[in-house]
Protein backbone atom coordinates (compact mmCIF):
# COMPACT_ATOMS: atom_id res chain seq x y z
CA UNK A 1 0.00 0.00 0.00
CA UNK A 2 1.36 3.43 -0.97
CA UNK A 3 2.14 6.01 1.66
CA UNK A 4 -0.10 8.98 2.28
CA UNK A 5 2.68 11.32 1.21
CA UNK A 6 2.94 9.55 -2.12
CA UNK A 7 -0.85 9.83 -2.68
CA UNK A 8 -0.75 13.47 -1.73
CA UNK A 9 1.81 14.37 -4.39
CA UNK A 10 0.32 12.07 -7.03
CA UNK A 11 -2.69 14.34 -7.65
CA UNK A 12 -1.09 17.72 -6.93
CA UNK A 13 -1.96 20.31 -9.59
CA UNK A 14 1.61 21.64 -9.87
CA UNK A 15 2.93 18.19 -10.84
CA UNK A 16 2.86 19.37 -14.44
CA UNK A 17 5.80 21.70 -13.72
CA UNK A 18 8.94 20.06 -15.22
CA UNK A 19 11.37 21.08 -12.48
CA UNK A 20 9.14 19.95 -9.70
CA UNK A 21 8.34 16.77 -11.60
CA UNK A 22 11.95 15.65 -11.45
CA UNK A 23 12.04 16.26 -7.71
CA UNK A 24 8.81 14.32 -7.31
CA UNK A 25 10.23 11.38 -9.27
CA UNK A 26 13.28 11.24 -7.00
CA UNK A 27 11.06 11.38 -3.95
CA UNK A 28 8.91 8.50 -5.24
CA UNK A 29 11.99 6.32 -5.85
CA UNK A 30 13.26 6.96 -2.32
CA UNK A 31 9.91 6.13 -0.77
CA UNK A 32 9.84 2.88 -2.79
CA UNK A 33 13.24 1.87 -1.38
CA UNK A 34 12.16 2.69 2.15
CA UNK A 35 8.99 0.75 1.60
CA UNK A 36 10.96 -2.32 0.35
CA UNK A 37 13.88 -3.17 2.75
CA UNK A 38 14.73 -6.25 0.68
CA UNK A 39 15.75 -3.99 -2.16
CA UNK A 40 18.15 -2.12 0.14
CA UNK A 41 19.92 -5.34 1.12
CA UNK A 42 20.24 -6.34 -2.52
CA UNK A 43 21.99 -3.08 -3.41
CA UNK A 44 24.37 -3.37 -0.46
CA UNK A 45 25.28 -6.94 -1.42
CA UNK A 46 26.15 -5.80 -4.93
CA UNK A 47 28.39 -3.05 -3.56
CA UNK A 48 30.22 -5.50 -1.32
CA UNK A 49 30.83 -7.86 -4.24
CA UNK A 50 32.23 -5.05 -6.39
CA UNK A 51 34.54 -3.84 -3.61
CA UNK A 52 35.79 -7.38 -2.95
CA UNK A 53 36.62 -7.94 -6.63
CA UNK A 54 38.45 -4.61 -6.81
CA UNK A 55 40.48 -5.41 -3.68
CA UNK A 56 41.36 -8.87 -5.02
CA UNK A 57 42.56 -7.43 -8.35
CA UNK A 58 44.65 -4.81 -6.54
CA UNK A 59 46.28 -7.52 -4.43
CA UNK A 60 47.15 -9.58 -7.53
CA UNK A 61 48.70 -6.54 -9.28
CA UNK A 62 50.78 -5.71 -6.19
CA UNK A 63 52.16 -9.26 -5.94
CA UNK A 64 53.08 -9.25 -9.63
CA UNK A 65 54.84 -5.92 -9.25
CA UNK A 66 56.90 -7.14 -6.27
CA UNK A 67 57.82 -10.32 -8.12
CA UNK A 68 59.04 -8.24 -11.03
CA UNK A 69 61.32 -6.17 -8.73
CA UNK A 70 62.72 -9.32 -7.16
CA UNK A 71 63.96 -10.70 -10.46
CA UNK A 72 64.99 -7.46 -12.21
CA UNK A 73 66.44 -5.33 -9.41
CA UNK A 74 69.28 -5.79 -6.96
CA UNK A 75 68.47 -3.71 -3.85
CA UNK A 76 71.17 -1.97 -1.85
CA UNK A 77 71.79 -3.01 1.72
CA UNK A 78 69.40 -1.76 4.34
CA UNK A 79 72.18 -0.29 6.47
CA UNK A 80 73.08 2.06 3.66
CA UNK A 81 73.37 5.71 4.60
CA UNK A 82 70.66 7.92 3.16
CA UNK A 83 71.79 10.89 1.14
CA UNK A 84 70.94 14.19 2.71
CA UNK A 85 73.41 16.46 0.94
CA UNK A 86 73.03 18.84 -2.00
CA UNK A 87 74.53 16.08 -4.14
CA UNK A 88 71.25 14.18 -3.93
CA UNK A 89 69.13 15.44 -6.78
CA UNK A 90 67.62 12.16 -7.89
CA UNK A 91 65.00 9.83 -6.50
CA UNK A 92 65.93 7.67 -3.52
CA UNK A 93 64.12 4.79 -5.19
CA UNK A 94 66.54 4.90 -8.10
CA UNK A 95 69.43 4.89 -5.67
CA UNK A 96 68.20 2.04 -3.46
CA UNK A 97 67.29 -0.19 -6.39
CA UNK A 98 70.20 0.64 -8.66
CA UNK A 99 71.17 -2.33 -10.83
CA UNK A 100 74.73 -3.58 -10.50
CA UNK A 101 76.78 -4.54 -13.51
CA UNK A 102 78.95 -6.83 -11.38
CA UNK A 103 77.07 -9.27 -9.16
CA UNK A 104 79.97 -10.26 -6.89
CA UNK A 105 82.99 -8.07 -6.26
CA UNK A 106 86.29 -8.87 -4.60
CA UNK A 107 86.89 -6.14 -2.03
CA UNK A 108 90.38 -5.48 -0.69
CA UNK A 109 91.67 -3.22 2.04
CA UNK A 110 95.40 -2.54 2.28
CA UNK A 111 95.97 -2.11 6.02
CA UNK A 112 99.18 -0.23 6.72
CA UNK A 113 100.67 2.88 8.31
CA UNK A 114 102.42 6.02 7.14
CA UNK A 115 105.83 5.63 5.49
CA UNK A 116 105.61 1.87 5.01
CA UNK A 117 105.99 1.86 1.24
CA UNK A 118 102.21 1.84 0.86
CA UNK A 119 102.14 4.40 -1.98
CA UNK A 120 104.22 2.08 -4.15
CA UNK A 121 102.30 -0.99 -3.01
CA UNK A 122 98.98 0.70 -3.79
CA UNK A 123 100.26 1.58 -7.23
CA UNK A 124 100.44 -2.15 -8.02
CA UNK A 125 96.62 -2.14 -7.84
CA UNK A 126 96.13 1.31 -9.33
CA UNK A 127 97.90 0.10 -12.50
CA UNK A 128 95.72 -3.00 -12.88
CA UNK A 129 92.99 -2.45 -15.52
CA UNK A 130 90.59 -4.72 -13.60
CA UNK A 131 90.79 -2.75 -10.33
CA UNK A 132 88.89 0.29 -9.10
CA UNK A 133 91.40 1.85 -6.73
CA UNK A 134 90.97 4.55 -4.08
CA UNK A 135 93.94 6.18 -2.37
CA UNK A 136 93.54 7.30 1.27
CA UNK A 137 89.83 8.25 1.21
CA UNK A 138 89.76 8.59 5.02
CA UNK A 139 92.06 11.59 4.69
CA UNK A 140 88.87 13.63 4.28
CA UNK A 141 87.65 12.50 7.73
CA UNK A 142 90.87 13.39 9.50
CA UNK A 143 91.00 16.82 7.89
CA UNK A 144 87.37 17.63 8.66
CA UNK A 145 87.40 16.33 12.25
CA UNK A 146 90.82 17.66 13.23
CA UNK A 147 92.08 17.70 15.98
CA UNK A 148 90.25 14.47 16.84
CA UNK A 149 92.61 11.76 18.05
CA UNK A 150 93.33 8.75 15.87
CA UNK A 151 91.47 6.17 17.97
CA UNK A 152 88.25 8.18 18.22
CA UNK A 153 88.06 8.45 14.42
CA UNK A 154 88.13 4.69 13.78
CA UNK A 155 84.35 4.27 13.69
CA UNK A 156 83.87 7.08 11.17
CA UNK A 157 86.60 5.59 8.98
CA UNK A 158 84.92 2.17 9.01
CA UNK A 159 81.54 3.67 8.11
CA UNK A 160 83.12 5.44 5.15
CA UNK A 161 84.62 2.16 3.94
CA UNK A 162 81.22 0.48 4.22
CA UNK A 163 79.78 3.03 1.79
CA UNK A 164 82.73 3.10 -0.59
CA UNK A 165 82.81 -0.68 -0.99
CA UNK A 166 79.20 -0.41 -2.18
CA UNK A 167 80.26 2.24 -4.69
CA UNK A 168 78.40 4.94 -2.76
CA UNK A 169 80.71 7.94 -3.02
CA UNK A 170 78.20 10.45 -1.66
CA UNK A 171 79.81 9.88 1.75
CA UNK A 172 82.50 12.35 0.69
CA UNK A 173 79.88 15.10 0.84
CA UNK A 174 79.57 14.57 4.60
CA UNK A 175 83.09 15.89 5.03
CA UNK A 176 82.83 18.73 2.55
CA UNK A 177 83.04 22.38 3.58
CA UNK A 178 79.56 23.63 4.62
CA UNK A 179 78.08 25.67 1.80
CA UNK A 180 80.89 24.65 -0.53
CA UNK A 181 80.57 23.22 -4.01
CA UNK A 182 79.69 19.59 -4.48
CA UNK A 183 82.68 17.24 -4.38
CA UNK A 184 83.79 16.10 -7.83
CA UNK A 185 86.12 13.38 -9.03
CA UNK A 186 89.10 15.75 -8.92
CA UNK A 187 88.18 16.76 -5.37
CA UNK A 188 89.10 13.35 -3.94
CA UNK A 189 92.43 12.98 -2.19
CA UNK A 190 95.02 11.60 -4.62
CA UNK A 191 92.65 12.00 -7.58
CA UNK A 192 95.29 13.35 -9.98
CA UNK A 193 97.26 10.09 -9.68
CA UNK A 194 94.26 7.77 -9.98
CA UNK A 195 94.18 5.72 -13.18
CA UNK A 196 90.38 5.46 -13.19
CA UNK A 197 89.80 9.20 -12.78
CA UNK A 198 92.53 10.17 -15.25
CA UNK A 199 91.71 7.59 -17.94
CA UNK A 200 88.99 6.94 -20.50
CA UNK A 201 86.00 7.27 -20.30
CA UNK A 202 86.26 9.89 -17.53
CA UNK A 203 89.27 11.58 -19.16
CA UNK A 204 91.11 11.12 -22.44
CA UNK A 205 94.57 11.81 -21.00
CA UNK A 206 95.42 8.16 -20.20
CA UNK A 207 94.26 4.60 -20.82
CA UNK A 208 93.48 2.29 -17.92
CA UNK A 209 94.74 -0.77 -19.80
CA UNK A 210 98.21 0.73 -20.35
CA UNK A 211 100.56 0.29 -17.38
CA UNK A 212 102.42 3.46 -16.47
CA UNK A 213 102.48 6.26 -13.90
CA UNK A 214 99.99 9.08 -14.24
CA UNK A 215 101.34 12.61 -14.65
CA UNK A 216 99.42 14.64 -12.08
CA UNK A 217 99.99 17.86 -14.02
CA UNK A 218 98.21 16.35 -17.01
CA UNK A 219 95.42 14.82 -14.94
CA UNK A 220 94.66 18.16 -13.28
CA UNK A 221 93.45 19.34 -16.69
CA UNK A 222 90.88 16.53 -16.90
CA UNK A 223 87.24 17.64 -16.68
CA UNK A 224 85.85 17.17 -13.17
CA UNK A 225 83.13 14.52 -13.10
CA UNK A 226 80.24 14.23 -10.67
CA UNK A 227 80.39 11.59 -7.97
CA UNK A 228 77.38 9.92 -9.60
CA UNK A 229 79.38 9.31 -12.79
CA UNK A 230 82.29 7.98 -10.75
CA UNK A 231 79.88 5.67 -8.91
CA UNK A 232 78.66 4.26 -12.21
CA UNK A 233 82.27 3.65 -13.22
CA UNK A 234 82.94 1.90 -9.91
CA UNK A 235 80.06 -0.50 -10.54
CA UNK A 236 81.75 -1.76 -13.70
CA UNK A 237 84.74 -3.24 -11.85
CA UNK A 238 84.96 -6.72 -10.37
CA UNK A 239 87.63 -5.70 -7.84
CA UNK A 240 87.64 -2.66 -5.54
CA UNK A 241 90.86 -1.90 -3.63
CA UNK A 242 91.24 0.81 -0.99
CA UNK A 243 94.61 1.69 0.52
CA UNK A 244 94.58 3.47 3.86
CA UNK A 245 96.80 4.31 6.81
CA UNK A 246 94.06 5.55 9.13
CA UNK A 247 92.58 2.20 10.20
CA UNK A 248 94.96 1.24 13.01
CA UNK A 249 93.72 -2.26 13.88
CA UNK A 250 92.18 -5.03 11.80
CA UNK A 251 89.57 -5.62 14.53
CA UNK A 252 88.00 -2.30 13.55
CA UNK A 253 87.06 -3.94 10.24
CA UNK A 254 85.34 -6.94 11.85
CA UNK A 255 81.75 -5.71 11.17
CA UNK A 256 82.56 -5.30 7.47
CA UNK A 257 84.28 -8.67 7.20
CA UNK A 258 81.34 -10.37 8.90
CA UNK A 259 78.86 -8.75 6.50
CA UNK A 260 77.79 -11.52 4.08
CA UNK A 261 77.16 -8.97 1.33
CA UNK A 262 80.81 -7.84 1.36
CA UNK A 263 83.57 -10.20 0.23
CA UNK A 264 86.37 -8.28 1.96
CA UNK A 265 89.99 -9.35 2.30
CA UNK A 266 92.78 -7.54 4.16
CA UNK A 267 96.40 -7.23 3.04
CA UNK A 268 98.53 -6.06 5.96
CA UNK A 269 101.59 -4.24 4.63
CA UNK A 270 104.27 -3.94 7.32
CA UNK A 271 107.78 -2.51 7.49
CA UNK A 272 110.58 -2.40 10.04
CA UNK A 273 109.36 0.16 12.62
CA UNK A 274 112.82 1.73 12.76
CA UNK A 275 112.67 2.40 9.03
CA UNK A 276 109.15 3.78 9.43
CA UNK A 277 110.31 6.12 12.18
CA UNK A 278 113.23 7.34 10.07
CA UNK A 279 110.94 8.04 7.12
CA UNK A 280 108.45 9.82 9.37
CA UNK A 281 111.20 12.13 10.62
CA UNK A 282 112.30 12.79 7.04
CA UNK A 283 108.75 13.76 6.02
CA UNK A 284 107.75 15.31 9.36
CA UNK A 285 106.59 18.59 7.77
CA UNK A 286 103.97 16.72 5.78
CA UNK A 287 102.79 14.72 8.79
CA UNK A 288 102.52 17.39 11.47
CA UNK A 289 98.74 17.12 11.89
CA UNK A 290 98.72 13.32 11.62
CA UNK A 291 101.51 12.97 14.17
CA UNK A 292 99.62 15.11 16.67
CA UNK A 293 96.40 13.16 16.13
CA UNK A 294 98.17 9.85 16.69
CA UNK A 295 100.18 11.05 19.71
CA UNK A 296 96.95 12.23 21.37
CA UNK A 297 95.83 8.59 21.40
CA UNK A 298 98.70 7.46 23.64
CA UNK A 299 97.97 5.96 27.04
CA UNK A 300 99.10 8.57 29.61
CA UNK A 301 99.56 5.89 32.29
CA UNK A 302 102.33 3.99 30.50
CA UNK A 303 105.94 4.42 31.66
CA UNK A 304 108.22 5.73 28.93
CA UNK A 305 111.99 5.98 28.71
CA UNK A 306 113.21 9.57 28.22
CA UNK A 307 113.73 10.69 24.63
CA UNK A 308 116.75 12.84 25.47
CA UNK A 309 119.07 13.42 28.41
CA UNK A 310 117.43 15.44 31.23
CA UNK A 311 119.99 18.25 30.91
CA UNK A 312 119.66 18.49 27.14
CA UNK A 313 117.70 21.44 25.77
CA UNK A 314 115.31 20.26 23.09
CA UNK A 315 115.33 22.39 19.95
CA UNK A 316 112.49 22.75 17.43
CA UNK A 317 113.78 20.01 15.14
CA UNK A 318 114.12 17.51 17.96
CA UNK A 319 110.62 18.40 19.12
CA UNK A 320 109.27 17.44 15.71
CA UNK A 321 111.31 14.24 15.81
CA UNK A 322 109.82 13.50 19.21
CA UNK A 323 106.29 13.54 17.83
CA UNK A 324 107.35 11.50 14.80
CA UNK A 325 108.85 8.77 17.00
CA UNK A 326 106.24 9.17 19.75
CA UNK A 327 103.51 8.30 17.27
CA UNK A 328 105.21 4.91 16.83
CA UNK A 329 104.00 3.91 20.30
CA UNK A 330 100.36 4.01 19.19
CA UNK A 331 101.09 2.57 15.75
CA UNK A 332 103.05 -0.41 17.10
CA UNK A 333 100.55 -1.07 19.86
CA UNK A 334 97.73 -1.32 17.31
CA UNK A 335 99.90 -3.36 14.97
CA UNK A 336 100.55 -5.84 17.77
CA UNK A 337 96.81 -6.22 18.34
CA UNK A 338 96.30 -6.95 14.66
CA UNK A 339 99.11 -9.53 14.63
CA UNK A 340 97.81 -11.27 17.76
CA UNK A 341 94.39 -11.50 16.15
CA UNK A 342 95.93 -12.90 12.96
CA UNK A 343 97.92 -15.55 14.88
CA UNK A 344 94.68 -16.92 16.35
CA UNK A 345 92.18 -15.74 13.75
CA UNK A 346 88.46 -15.61 14.54
CA UNK A 347 86.04 -17.01 11.99
CA UNK A 348 85.64 -13.69 10.16
CA UNK A 349 89.38 -13.41 9.50
CA UNK A 350 90.25 -16.96 8.46
CA UNK A 351 91.35 -17.05 4.82
CA UNK A 352 90.86 -13.29 4.49
CA UNK A 353 94.12 -11.92 5.89
CA UNK A 354 97.60 -11.74 4.41
CA UNK A 355 100.78 -10.13 5.73
CA UNK A 356 103.31 -8.60 3.33
CA UNK A 357 106.68 -7.34 4.54
CA UNK A 358 107.94 -4.35 2.60
CA UNK A 359 111.47 -5.78 2.76
CA UNK A 360 110.30 -8.97 1.02
CA UNK A 361 108.47 -6.92 -1.59
CA UNK A 362 111.54 -4.93 -2.65
CA UNK A 363 113.83 -7.99 -2.41
CA UNK A 364 111.69 -10.08 -4.81
CA UNK A 365 108.92 -7.87 -6.25
CA UNK A 366 107.75 -10.32 -8.93
CA UNK A 367 107.24 -13.19 -6.49
CA UNK A 368 105.46 -10.93 -4.00
CA UNK A 369 103.16 -9.45 -6.63
CA UNK A 370 102.17 -12.91 -7.82
CA UNK A 371 101.39 -14.05 -4.27
CA UNK A 372 99.37 -10.92 -3.52
CA UNK A 373 97.41 -11.09 -6.76
CA UNK A 374 96.66 -14.76 -6.22
CA UNK A 375 95.30 -13.96 -2.77
CA UNK A 376 92.78 -11.45 -4.18
CA UNK A 377 91.91 -13.50 -7.28
CA UNK A 378 93.78 -11.35 -9.80
CA UNK A 379 96.22 -12.37 -12.52
CA UNK A 380 99.64 -10.71 -12.66
CA UNK A 381 100.58 -10.05 -16.29
CA UNK A 382 104.00 -9.24 -17.66
CA UNK A 383 103.41 -5.47 -17.68
CA UNK A 384 102.52 -5.37 -13.97
CA UNK A 385 105.51 -7.52 -13.04
CA UNK A 386 107.87 -5.38 -15.11
CA UNK A 387 106.44 -2.25 -13.49
CA UNK A 388 107.10 -3.63 -10.00
CA UNK A 389 110.61 -4.67 -10.93
CA UNK A 390 111.51 -1.32 -12.52
CA UNK A 391 110.16 0.72 -9.61
CA UNK A 392 112.36 -1.15 -7.11
CA UNK A 393 115.60 -1.31 -9.10
CA UNK A 394 116.37 2.32 -9.87
CA UNK A 395 119.68 4.03 -9.27
CA UNK A 396 118.57 6.47 -6.59
CA UNK A 397 118.38 5.35 -2.96
CA UNK A 398 115.91 8.03 -1.88
CA UNK A 399 113.07 10.11 -3.27
CA UNK A 400 110.81 12.91 -2.21
CA UNK A 401 108.22 11.97 0.44
CA UNK A 402 104.82 10.82 -0.84
CA UNK A 403 106.10 10.52 -4.43
CA UNK A 404 106.30 7.10 -6.11
CA UNK A 405 109.38 6.84 -8.28
CA UNK A 406 111.95 4.31 -9.46
CA UNK A 407 114.76 3.84 -6.93
CA UNK A 408 117.03 1.32 -5.28
CA UNK A 409 114.45 0.15 -2.77
CA UNK A 410 116.78 -2.33 -1.07
CA UNK A 411 119.17 0.43 -0.03
CA UNK A 412 116.28 2.66 1.00
CA UNK A 413 114.90 -0.10 3.23
CA UNK A 414 118.07 -0.12 5.36
CA UNK A 415 118.81 3.62 5.27
CA UNK A 416 117.66 4.04 8.88
CA UNK A 417 120.77 2.21 10.08
CA UNK A 418 122.98 5.10 8.97
CA UNK A 419 120.66 7.97 9.86
CA UNK A 420 118.98 7.35 13.23
CA UNK A 421 120.90 7.80 16.44
CA UNK A 422 121.31 4.79 18.68
CA UNK A 423 119.04 6.41 21.27
CA UNK A 424 116.30 6.93 18.69
CA UNK A 425 116.60 3.31 17.63
CA UNK A 426 116.26 2.08 21.22
CA UNK A 427 113.25 4.34 21.70
CA UNK A 428 111.47 2.77 18.73
CA UNK A 429 112.43 -0.74 19.78
CA UNK A 430 111.02 -0.10 23.24
CA UNK A 431 107.70 0.88 21.68
CA UNK A 432 107.63 -1.84 19.05
CA UNK A 433 109.44 -4.91 20.36
CA UNK A 434 106.26 -7.05 20.45
CA UNK A 435 105.37 -6.49 16.81
CA UNK A 436 109.02 -6.70 15.75
CA UNK A 437 109.33 -10.17 17.28
CA UNK A 438 106.25 -11.44 15.44
CA UNK A 439 107.32 -9.92 12.11
CA UNK A 440 110.93 -11.11 12.22
CA UNK A 441 112.78 -7.84 12.85
CA UNK A 442 115.76 -8.36 15.18
CA UNK A 443 116.64 -5.81 17.82
CA UNK A 444 120.19 -4.40 18.00
CA UNK A 445 122.43 -4.55 21.06
CA UNK A 446 125.18 -2.08 20.22
CA UNK A 447 125.76 0.96 18.02
CA UNK A 448 128.38 -1.03 16.11
CA UNK A 449 125.83 -3.70 15.24
CA UNK A 450 123.59 -1.02 13.75
CA UNK A 451 126.30 0.26 11.43
CA UNK A 452 127.36 -3.21 10.25
CA UNK A 453 125.25 -3.36 7.08
CA UNK A 454 126.63 -6.79 6.21
CA UNK A 455 124.51 -8.27 8.98
CA UNK A 456 120.86 -8.72 8.16
CA UNK A 457 118.35 -7.92 10.85
CA UNK A 458 115.59 -9.92 9.16
CA UNK A 459 114.46 -13.36 10.31
CA UNK A 460 111.54 -15.61 9.43
CA UNK A 461 108.28 -14.01 10.60
CA UNK A 462 105.82 -15.93 12.78
CA UNK A 463 102.94 -15.12 10.45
Amino acid sequence: MKSKHYQQFKFAPWEKDASFGRKLKTYRNRTKIIAHPGLVMKVLRRKRIVLFIAYFLLLILTMLNLANYKWTKEPQQCNHQMRSTPYQSRSDIRFLYRPSVVKKRQLVYVLTTWRSGSSFFGELFNQNPEVFFLYEPMWHIWQKLYPGDAVSLQGAARDMLSSLYRCDLSVFQLYNTPGGKNVTSLGLFGATLNKVICSYPLCSAFRKDVVGMVDDKVCKKCPPQSLRILEDECLKYSTVVIKGVRILDVNVLAPLMEDPSLDLKVIHLVRDPRAVANSRIKSRHGLIRENLQVVRSRDPKLRRIPFVDPNHKVNKKEGSDYHSIGAMEVICDRTSKTLRTALNPPHWLKGKYMTVRYEDLVEDPVKTVRNVYRFVNLSANHDIESFALNMTSGTSSSSKPFIVSSRNATQAASAWRTVLSFQQIKQVEDYCHHSMAMLGYERVRTAGEVKDLSKSLLTVPRL
